[in-house]
């Protein structure tokens, strides 16, 4: 309603909001409301904001000052559920000798042209990485796989900390 309310004040080009595998409830509203008014679609957090990389499988692997282990999805209880979800993930990459991160951009990129994912980098080595996913096709098996196996809800632990959430 509100990308509606102000799409009518002004015409909106693009809307930015996270989006990846591990963070699908766009899918529900959001993205059919920029859809019908065409609206192209910025996904940040693309790969979940490191866990789609399959490297954070603990929450050791985050430095002491990593404000992600404040994140319920990565607090011991939620992040080891949540290694379950990435063996699909993993499995695909193997059969295409890519990363995990280049398999979910490039599912990402798969949900439609009007999708724009917006991976963040501190490294320069990851930026080819990157770049690299919207060269590998995925099937449309391993599409489905994928929306199936990190299907809406099935995530363990909110995105953000209560008090985050709330505001």
């Amino acid at each position: 309603q509100t990308i509606r309310r102000a799409h009518q004040v002004h015409p909106i080009v693009a809307v930015e909001t996270e989006y990846s595998l591990w963070s699908r409830d766009v899918e529900a509203e959001i993205l059919p409301a920029c859809r019908e008014l065409g609206i192209a679609y910025m996904a940040y957090a693309p790969l979940g904001r490191g866990f789609l990389t399959a490297t954070i499988k603990h929450v050791d692997a985050l430095i002491a000052k990593d404000r992600r282990r404040e994140h319920p999805r990565f607090l011991p209880e939620n992040i080891n559920k949540n290694n379950i979800l990435l063996s699909n993930l993993e499995t695909i990459a193997s059969a295409h000798q890519a990363t995990p991160s280049q398999v979910a951009l490039a599912w990402l990129l798969a949900q439609g042209p009007d999708i724009v994912p917006i991976p963040g980098t501190k490294q320069r080595k990851y930026i080819g990485e990157n770049c690299a996913a919207a060269e590998l096709q995925l099937s449309a098996a391993e599409i489905t796989g994928l929306a199936t196996a990190f299907a809406p809800g099935v995530v363990a632990g909110t995105r953000y900390p209560e008090k985050q959430l709330k505001a």
